[in-house]
């Protein structure tokens, strides 16, 4: 199989720091490659160096011939005065397509986006629709490798498993190569896993199959590297005390021994050093020790803004041990129930429009705010983790702000260092820091995982754990949500909000088309809005005409699942190893897009028709 590219031996640094050396990697057709690694060991670096946005210091880079190549970036950039369908269009200039293409490869991607009109502007989109709108931007010129860099941060659950849909829908490159923190995201998605990290002798571990294949293999890896360090230490130690015993004969094979010795211990420093690398951040929240059977109650809280309501009849309950997860589409009310749950103990200003709070007298209740406004970028990163001194109080103990600052993984070096110069995962440990020195009893937690590399959000899950107060986390990351929540309130279902056994439940009970989106990978044709036609005059439809606009878009939306069904039976390997059955359904595909095609033709004349 002919690669698409094929990277040998790529090293970069900045300064003195080296982010990876030596890192060999080829993409080929099919492969669904996610690329994960601690938070500063350059994974961002690499995407745009496979992309050609970025020079590698040593190695080479082979592209296929007239490879196309769609890149997502972290942080999306748009003409913010202009349309969703304007950003998409601008994105097309200097194509080969022609004007109908280009419209109806637009028209196709916001039907798939689920964007309900193409007029909008993307200065009023929130941050999970931008990512949304960037997705299909990367799409629009069919790549055949696809690469993405965190591509679920600011998507919901719904937009995750959106995202997941359309990585698998007929819209899908031939493949990807993906950065990303969320777990479940890497299962779902990944036939290939590949690890950038110092602790492992070449720099990176790669493993075939999804991301739970890659831990197995990546335990087996280290318990190895462990024995190889024991075993080193071993043979070192004999070494050095047959050395220690001064052997008078100084022949060749004694010479050799010294050599050998000398050897083993720089094998076993640089096997320490790998060990050592993978350290991971000390996350241990402290509690209270509140014995108190209930700590905090809402009964029947609501709350709106400008007539329209978020929430009503909310109950919550919570006690040492309460593990209680939030879940909803962005904007739905998580984080405002979360402030209103800490003004109990006033820790925040926000109040329910109606219901009760009452909480246990003396509760403490801590705070991790969504955003990173708390943290003043020009403040020193000794100062962020130290605010009243060279020292912090922990656990009763008293910490020097190097050993405290350690725990982080932040190096002694960095304490001068502004903070808004530091890396949004840098940042989000600054913020764990200071709820760690804050003994809770209540722990409300608002997007913790952001920025978090797979190690850091490992620890953390162990830590909450553990925590033995109340918790209520809202979080996109479902890995989390499984593994440590007993109770997940879910907004926006049949009912409203109420409570739910797992995400899944809950998924199931919203209305449509929301459920039909999470089958289906995108809101289908029919439920994109287009313009009402002008009353009379120019514009309006004769009868047949009115009749076949309006049922275009069903029809659209049936072509469209004509297309997916095909080229899943394509994929069928009865039907890939039959020359003749792969040719008939080659052929049956080349009509379907035609269809597709045509119909997107002719809705757009009916369209010119009615003045849209």
């Amino acid at each position: 199989m002919a690669h698409l590219i094929f990277c040998k031996a790529l090293s970069k640094s900045f300064g003195a720091q080296e982010l990876f050396r030596n890192i060999t990697l080829t993409i080929e057709s099919g492969d669904r490659i996610g690329l994960i690694g601690p938070n500063g060991s350059g994974k961002s670096t690499l995407l745009k160096i496979i992309c050609g946005l970025e020079e590698a210091d040593s190695g080479q880079i082979d592209r296929r011939r007239f490879l196309r190549l769609g890149y997502l970036a972290q942080e999306e950039r748009f003409i913010e005065s202009a349309s969703v369908a304007g950003n998409l269009l601008a994105a097309l200039e200097g194509s080969e397509l022609s004007e109908a293409e280009r419209h109806n490869r637009v028209d196709t991607l916001l039907s798939r986006g689920g964007f309900v009109s193409g007029v909008t502007e993307v200065s009023s989109l929130s941050g999970g629709w931008r990512k949304r709108l960037a997705i299909c931007r990367a799409l629009l010129l069919a790549p055949e490798l696809l690469v993405l860099d965190e591509p679920t941060n600011h998507l919901d659950i719904e937009s995750i498993l959106w995202l997941e849909k359309m990585l698998s829908g007929p819209l899908a490159p031939a493949a990807w190569l993906l950065v990303s923190h969320d777990r479940h995201f890497l299962e779902n998605c990944s036939n290939r896993i590949v690890e950038l990290s110092a602790v492992y002798p070449e720099g990176s571990l790669q493993a075939e199959g999804p991301y739970s294949r890659f831990l197995e293999l990546r335990d087996e890896v280290l318990a190895g590297q462990l024995d190889e360090e024991e075993r080193l230490a071993n043979k070192a130690r004999r070494e050095l005390e047959w050395l220690r015993r001064g052997p008078k004969a100084r022949a060749t094979k004694a010479r050799y021994r010294i050599d050998e010795a000398h050897r083993l211990q720089e094998q076993l420093a640089e096997v320490k050093a790998r060990n050592r690398s993978g350290a991971s951040v000390e996350i241990d929240f402290a509690a209270t020790g509140r014995k108190t059977k209930k700590l905090l109650e809402g009964v029947g809280l609501s709350k709106g803004y400008g007539g329209q309501t978020l929430f009503a009849g909310v109950d919550v309950t919570l006690g040492p041990g309460s593990r209680l997860g939030l879940l909803g589409r962005n904007g739905c009310g998580k984080s405002t129930l979360l402030n209103i749950l800490a003004g109990a103990a006033g820790a925040a200003a926000e109040t329910a429009d109606s219901g009760t709070l009452r909480c246990a007298d003396g509760v403490r209740i801590v705070v991790f705010t969504q955003g990173r406004q708390s943290i003043d970028p020009a403040q020193t990163l000794r100062r962020a983790l130290a605010p009243e001194g060279d020292s912090v109080v922990y656990l009763d103990r008293s910490l020097h702000v190097v050993s405290w600052a350690k725990k982080f993984l932040f190096r002694p070096d960095q304490l001068e260092t502004p903070v808004g110069r530091l890396s949004g995962g840098e940042q989000a440990r600054i913020l764990i820091a200071g709820l760690m020195r804050q003994p809770a009893d209540i722990l409300l937690l608002d997007e913790p995982t952001n920025d978090l590399d797979i190690p850091s959000l490992e620890v953390l899950e162990t830590s909450l754990r553990e925590f033995p107060g109340a918790l209520v986390l809202v979080t996109h990351d479902r890995f989390l949500l499984e593994g440590l929540c007993d109770r997940l309130l879910g907004f926006g279902g049949q009912d409203g909000v109420g409570y739910y056994a797992d995400y899944g439940q809950w998924l199931a009970d919203l209305p449509k088309p929301a459920a039909r989106e999470r089958e289906e990978g995108a809101l289908p044709a029919r439920e994109v809005k287009v313009p009402a036609a002008p009353a009379g005059g120019k514009g309006r439809l004769s009868y047949l005409d009115q009749r076949e606009y309006d049922g275009i878009e069903e029809k659209i939306g049936a072509a469209e699942e004509q297309v997916a069904a095909l080229q899943a039976r394509m994929a069928e390997s009865g039907v890939a190893s039959a020359a003749e059955a792969l040719a008939a359904c080659w052929q049956e595909l080349a009509m379907a897009e035609a269809e597709v095609a045509r119909l997107y033709d002719r809705w757009h004349e009916l369209e010119e028709k009615r003045g849209g």
